[in-house]
């Protein structure tokens, strides 16, 4: 099986939830990691890379919360009907505002990846959630709804 920069991601996000990894383990240390996890050199520099960006993202846009998203082709292409509806469920919720669907949106199209699955999906806005200490409680709230593998895409 082809490991992904999807994949890289996810699993330094379960290891870090998991605590096996500190929040201040340097670079070279996880990237050794991740090299005798089997992952490949090139998916793993695209992984620091996609997190590296989180602090890049201050031109993102702050759209209004009255206005009416209209996903790009691509954007849906990445996404899937399945997850343009669990964003939608997240946003109708109010776990998601529009700034913070943007970023995930931002996030996802980021991917080296042509379709996300809604598994990785959710685990992706996990990280996004994780990454931005003010929205700890809408993380906390995702994550039980991910670890009990709740349908709640209708």
């Amino acid at each position: 099986m082809k490991e992904t920069m999807v994949d890289v991601l996810l699993y330094l996000f379960e290891r870090y939830m998991a605590e096996e990894l500190e929040p201040d383990d340097d670079r070279a240390a996880l990237q050794g990691r991740l090299l005798e996890a089997g992952f490949p050199s090139r998916e793993i520099e695209q992984a620091f890379d996609w997190l590296e960006d989180f602090s890049n993202l201050d031109t993102l846009a702050q759209p209004s919360s009255h206005s009416t998203r209209i996903y790009h082709p691509r954007e849906l292409a990445r996404l899937g009907q399945e997850g343009y509806g669990f964003l939608a469920f997240l946003e109708q919720r109010g776990i998601l505002n529009p700034t913070l669907r943007e970023l995930v949106i931002e996030r996802v199209m980021a991917l080296d990846a042509a379709e996300i699955g809604i598994d990785q999906l959710k685990w992706l806005v996990l990280m996004v959630l994780y990454n931005l200490p003010e929205e700890e409680s809408s993380a906390g709230w995702l994550e039980q709804l991910v670890l009990e593998d709740v349908d709640f895409v209708h």
